[in-house]
């Protein structure tokens, strides 16, 4: 296969991920035709030995970092992109690291094969990332898990980005009535609770009275994506990373507040 016949598939994902770092679509394509036209003069710079899609990201990032392209940041950020302008406000590297992860759907490792560093540094600059988007978009969290430990580790999680817990549910009625008394601004919710009811029956109830972002964490994925909509926009598989539930809690955060404002 030619590097055109490569890398043509994957461009709307490398235009949307562009867009997402330099806030525009007019200066996310300018970098891409940058990186476009730098292959055309040596092939060499695209990585054979990579998988495609970290390899592309990969030469993407370089030339983002050695080509500037010539515009001014009101033209780069508009006033109408309310998460282009707060994307503005995290970091150059965690910025990265966040939307390679929780919006190119990127493995950890397959991140940090893309950004040229190992997976503690893809790992930190992710927490970087969620911490600066907690300072913009710091909530309460509800938890939904019958597993004790499970529970806990998604705590410490919540935590440590700067939100919230407000309580933890282990049966439907428990999560109905938490969410009635805290109105959280986010719930991470299992499918299968402790007394063989359902957390997603749960949050179909919540979601009737609320508009409210969810994270589905469960073993049981086959239960969500049947094909019949709603289907979840959230969905983590357990056994789980924690660097990427840190990435979809950011994601779903920031993503989905932008989203209420910029339609209030």
């Amino acid at each position: 296969m030619s590097l055109s016949e490569t890398i043509a598939p994957q461009l709307p994902y490398l235009r949307r991920f562009a867009r997402a770092l330099s806030g525009s679509q007019a200066s996310g394509d300018a970098y891409v035709v940058a990186m476009l036209e730098a292959l055309v003069a040596d092939s060499s710079l695209f990585p054979k030995d990579m998988p495609t899609k970290p390899a592309i990201f990969h030469t993407f990032l370089k030339v983002w970092d050695s080509v500037k392209v010539n515009a001014t940041r009101e033209e780069r950020v508009s006033l109408a992109d309310a998460p282009a302008r707060h994307l503005e406000g995290i970091s150059h590297r965690p910025r990265q690291a966040f939307l390679l992860v929780a919006v190119e759907g990127l493995l950890i490792e397959d991140a940090a094969t893309a950004m040229d560093c190992d997976v503690a540094e893809i790992s930190a600059l992710i927490d970087q990332a969620g911490q600066e988007i907690a300072e913009q978009v710091a909530t309460s969290v509800l938890i939904i898990e019958d597993e004790p430990l499970i529970a806990l580790d998604l705590a410490e999680l919540v935590t440590s980005l700067g939100h919230r817990v407000c309580a933890t549910a282990t049966t439907h009625k428990e999560a109905v009535a938490a969410f009635s008394k805290h109105q959280p601004g986010l719930v991470l919710a299992d499918v299968q609770l402790a007394d063989g009811s359902s957390g997603l029956e749960a949050v179909n109830e919540i979601l009737g009275s609320f508009q409210v972002p969810i994270i589905f964490i469960t073993a049981y994925p086959e239960r969500l994506l049947t094909g019949k909509r709603p289907e979840p926009t959230f969905l983590i598989n357990k056994p789980f990373q924690p660097e990427t539930v840190k990435a979809i809690i950011s994601q779903a955060l920031f993503f989905e507040n932008k989203a209420a404002l910029n339609a209030a």
